[in-house]
């Protein structure tokens, strides 16, 4: 087990590499110029004014030079200053990636609690009407955007209930009560929309398992059904199912970008999106490597998760 860790962190690195070149060049060659940003809020500011902003920041360098010195603080964990706020980067992600990661880990959790026995169930009782309402449910959560489900819901609380999302975000361990109300419609929407998929993924797994040969030799011991279904058909059925939630997770950790803005929240999403329209170069590049890097590492504890619920699959 430790060699194949060992081994699949090596070849992660390449993966990585090849990350940051895609990253750097592609926002280099992005029409637009920080520079542009930060002198039309000054007013009238001269070429040699705007030619020295650009030495100060970095931007005259050969993209080789500017390559390698980011590659270097990225190592370090040190992405440097925004050009946009002359904050430190790392200071204005952190609190942004804890509100995704708990938005995240929130959605995933509660899909999870809804898809795998919904899809479950409606394996087991395959064309009956509870399999079909089952089916119109996951249907309707494929078919609905999350975006007009948030404005929906958004809608109905302000008209019915006079709720409003609150302007200032509250940290769980600040407020665990008022981030638990402030996150409970985000992780409730995503949720929903997460667990269509994964609903059908189960269902499509079940049904291939319930048809192998150690279901049937199962039952012909003399097993109960409950035992058939949860010990030899559901455990083999999960392997679809976590690589399809992993990828997920890795994407909500990025930041659900329209849920955050609607809820206000302070997530990756809202701060990625600003920093994209700012030119904001390193903000940029640092925070698509914190998404390149997450969905690395969760692809890794995805194949280790493997073989905890397959035991014919062994790492050597």
């Amino acid at each position: 087990m430790t060699h194949y860790v060992f081994r699949r962190l090596l070849m992660a690195v390449p993966t990585v590499l090849g990350a940051t070149v895609i990253i750097f060049f592609i926002m280099r060659v992005v029409p637009g110029d920080v520079v542009d940003t930060i002198t039309g809020e000054a007013g009238t500011v001269s070429e040699a004014q705007r030619e020295q902003l650009r030495e100060d920041l970095g931007l005259n360098d050969p993209f080789a030079v500017q390559y390698i010195n980011w590659l270097r603080d990225l190592i370090l964990l040190d992405p440097g200053e925004s050009l946009a706020s002359h904050r430190s980067i790392m200071a204005e992600i952190r609190p942004r990636l804890l509100v995704s990661a708990e938005l995240a880990a929130g959605a995933i959790i509660l899909s999870v609690l809804i898809a795998i026995p919904l899809g479950t169930i409606s394996a087991i009782k395959q064309d009956s009407w509870i399999d079909y309402v089952i089916r119109v449910i996951s249907i309707g959560g494929l078919s609905m955007p999350s975006f007009w489900l948030a404005t929906l819901v958004l809608m109905v609380l302000g008209r019915y209930f006079g709720w409003l999302p609150p302007l200032e975000y509250h940290q769980l361990w600040d407020s665990p009560w008022e981030n638990i109300k402030q996150l409970f419609w985000p992780v409730v929407i995503l949720g929903y929309a997460l667990s269509a998929s994964v609903s059908r993924m189960t269902r499509s797994a079940v049904l291939d398992a319930l048809r192998e040969d150690y279901v049937r030799t199962a039952r012909a011991k003399g097993l109960t059904a409950l035992k058939v279904n949860t010990r030899h058909v559901l455990r083999n059925a999960l392997l679809p199912v976590v690589t399809i939630t992993a990828g997920q997770f890795g994407h909500l950790v990025g930041g659900a970008v329209v849920t955050e803005t609607i809820f206000v929240l302070p997530g990756m999403g809202s701060y990625i999106v600003s920093a994209i329209t700012l030119r904001d170069y390193p903000a940029v590049q640092f925070t698509v490597m914190i998404m390149a890097a997450s969905f690395v590492l969760i692809n890794l504890v995805t194949d280790l998760t493997y073989g905890l619920l397959d035991p014919r699959i062994r790492y050597d």
